[in-house]
């Protein structure tokens, strides 16, 4: 298991340097000069100057992007010269110093994904950490919802195989995969929270934390999480319901599920201590894919429903240009995605004998 865990840390950290790699020349080459990103349109030359030299835009492209992962890294090398990019500042890096060799320091610090643009002297880890809890919370409900009503309805249509009610929970799956998450946030919005108002007492737009009446302290909606809950849960739903269904379908056909029955097994026992298990393989993994996706494909549900969550804070970092946003956004989520697929091939592996670990 150790050598196997890491095997898939190995391939997962090429998979990273690859993805920062793609991440810094996209958003570095593509755009622009960041500098003038960053002063707006009434800079002056020396201001581009001075703020090229402080963030190391000055430098080569190769030099800029050693700066970039430097910067990432847990251990990084500094220099010992105030006025170079690299020297550990304590008010920039969370670092450690743990020795030096001439002038370059050797320190152990939290990756440094820079300073918003948009939100000058704010960092990107601070911005991300307020936003990404509230997606975290979404993401996590919506998962539940998919999980909980997908298995479910997989499981009936199953074991309904052609007849009515499996037919309308094929119709209802079909239709949840087709719909783009936009149109459903925005159709969910204005019919449960505009024209049902008075019914479900439920708002268009809200976030997780709102300041109360008296605009004195932030209060919990829990409320406001249904709406764009059920409308980010769409999609996984419709697929678990689909996956479950024919997995299943192809387990009840087993060798091994006849002999439980032969045991004198009842049907509701074979189901639950035989088939549902081993039916979970593709789901398991459907939804790891699904949850990591999540927390992209909030970016439409966020800003429709007025969610602060880091979807909607990457739609704000794009309208304002704000790239090490952007960029720190793009890259946990590539870390989250890759962590994700290793915790599932251990899932896998645990949940099928059959696949080795190797």
């Amino acid at each position: 298991m150790f050598r196997y865990l890491l095997n898939k840390i190995f391939y997962a950290g090429l998979t990273l340097l690859g993805v920062v790699t793609v991440i810094f020349f996209l958003f570095t080459v593509l755009p622009g000069d960041p500098a003038k990103m960053m002063l707006g349109q009434n800079q002056t030359a020396e201001q581009v100057e001075a703020v090229k030299k402080k963030y190391g835009f000055d430098k080569p492209l190769s030099t800029q992007y050693f700066y970039y992962l430097n910067d990432l890294s847990f251990v990084s090398f500094h220099s010992t010269q105030s006025e170079d990019y690299t020297y550990l500042d304590e008010n920039k890096y969370d670092a450690l110093k743990l020795f030096s060799i001439g002038e370059t320091n050797l320190a152990l610090k939290w990756p440094y994904l820079r300073e918003s643009f948009a939100k000058q002297g704010k960092k990107v880890s601070q911005v991300i950490g307020e936003t990404l809890p509230n997606t975290f919370v979404l993401a996590i409900a919506a998962i539940i919802i998919a999980i909980i009503l997908g298995l479910i309805l997989g499981v009936i249509s199953a074991l309904k195989q052609d007849t009515w009610l499996d037919k309308s929970i094929q119709v209802l799956s079909t239709l949840g995969m087709s719909v783009p998450s936009f149109f459903s946030a925005i159709l969910f919005a204005w019919v449960f929270g505009y024209v049902l108002h008075r019914y479900t007492n439920l708002e268009m737009t809200g976030s997780l934390y709102e300041l109360d009446d008296f605009g004195e302290r932030m209060t919990i909606q829990w409320k406001n999480l249904i709406l764009p809950a059920i409308v980010l849960g769409i999609r996984p739903l419709a697929v678990v319901i689909q996956l479950m269904r024919n997995s299943l379908l192809e387990v009840m056909s087993q060798d091994y599920i006849r002999t439980a029955r032969a045991k004198g097994l009842s049907e509701f026992n074979v189901i639950k201590r035989h088939a549902v298990k081993n039916a979970l393989n593709p789901v398991v993994t459907a939804i790891s894919g699904w949850f990591a996706s999540m927390l992209a494909g909030a970016v439409f549900v966020e800003y429709i429903f007025g969610w602060n969550g880091l979807g909607k804070e990457i739609v704000n970092a794009l309208n304002t240009l704000d790239l090490p946003v952007i960029m720190g956004s793009v890259l946990l989520i590539a870390v989250i995605f890759i962590t994700i697929n290793i915790l599932v091939d251990v899932i896998y592996a645990w949940l099928d004998p059959r696949v080795k670990l190797s």
